[in-house]
C-alpha cells in the first residue's frame, strides 16, 4: 500500500478531491492511505505560532524551522524511510517520469509550505526535495499537494480497471508517440452541430488510423507544447 503523510496548517482541507472519483475509489480499496499532520500542533506558545520575521528583514512571514522540523520529526519516527517532498515554485517542474518516481516509494511526506515559505534549513536537515508544478505562485502548499497525489495515485496498481488506458494518455504514448500528447479524441454522435467525426475513424482501416493519429499527435504537440519536441 503507498501511505503519504501530509503535513499541513488546514488539516481540514484533506482528503479534499481525493475523496472523489479514482482516487477516491483507490482509498476506499487500500490501494493507498493518507495521514494528516496538524503543523499547528507544534506551534510554540498558548498561541501555537508557526511563523516569525524573516531575518534580513523583508514582506512575509517565515515557517519556523524548530516548528517545522518537529512535525517532520514526529511523523519520521514512524515512517523513517519515507521521501520528503516539499511543494515549492523553485523545485523541480512535476512531470510524467517525476510521477513515477514517487509511485515508486511505499512512504512520501508533502510539507505543505505558508506565508513566505519554510526556513531554508528545514529543507537542507531533511534533505527535502522541492516540487513545482507550475510557473505560478499559490497561497499553500496544499493545492499543489492535490495535484501531485492524484497523479500519483492513478498510476498505482489496482486503482484504474484496464491498465492499457494509462499508455493511451498524453506523456504517457510509447514508441512512435513517446513524449507527445494526445491525438484529437471523438465518440457518437458522428455529427454535432455540423461538425462531424474524421472520416478516417470510420473507415476500419487501423493502419491507416495508426498513421492517421501519430500525425495528428505531431501536430497537436507542436501547436500546444512545442517544448515536448526533441
Amino acid at each position: 500500500m503507498f501511505h503519504v503523510s501530509i503535513l499541513t496548517m488546514f488539516p481540514e482541507m484533506f482528503p479534499g478531491p481525493l475523496q472523489y472519483s479514482l482516487a477516491g475509489q483507490a482509498l476506499q480499496k487500500n490501494i493507498w492511505s493518507y495521514e494528516v499532520i496538524n503543523i499547528r500542533d507544534f506551534g510554540l506558545s498558548k498561541h501555537k505560532n508557526v511563523d516569525d520575521v524573516a531575518y534580513g528583514g523583508g514582506n512575509g512571514m517565515i515557517m519556523r524551522a524548530d516548528v517545522a522540523g518537529a512535525a517532520l520529526d514526529a511523523v519520521i519516527q514512524k515512517n523513517a524511510r519515507a521521501k520528503i517532498y516539499y511543494p515549492s515554485p523553485r523545485g523541480k517542474l512535476l512531470t510524467q517520469s517525476i510521477v513515477r518516481e514517487i509511485v515508486s516509494q511505499k512512504n512520501i511526506i508533502l510539507l505543505c509550505g505558508r506565508f513566505e515559505g519554510v526556513d531554508e534549513r528545514v529543507i537542507t536537515e531533511y534533505n527535502a526535495t522541492e516540487i513545482s508544478i507550475g510557473d505560478y505562485i499559490l497561497s499553500g502548499g496544499e493545492i499543489a499537494a492535490f495535484t501531485l497525489l492524484d497523479s500519483v495515485v492513478r498510476l498505482l496498481p489496482g486503482a484504474v480497471r484496464n491498465q492499457d488506458t494509462l499508455l493511451e494518455e498524453s506523456l504517457e504514448l510509447e514508441g512512435e508517440y513517446q513524449g507527445m500528447l494526445e491525438p484529437p479524441l471523438y465518440t457518437r454522435p458522428e455529427e454535432w452541430r455540423g461538425h462531424k467525426v474524421p472520416s478516417i475513424l470510420l473507415s476500419g482501416d487501423h493502419e491507416k488510423i495508426k498513421q492517421w493519429k501519430l500525425q495528428q499527435s505531431r501536430l497537436v504537440t507542436k501547436s500546444c507544447r512545442p517544448d515536448l519536441i526533441k
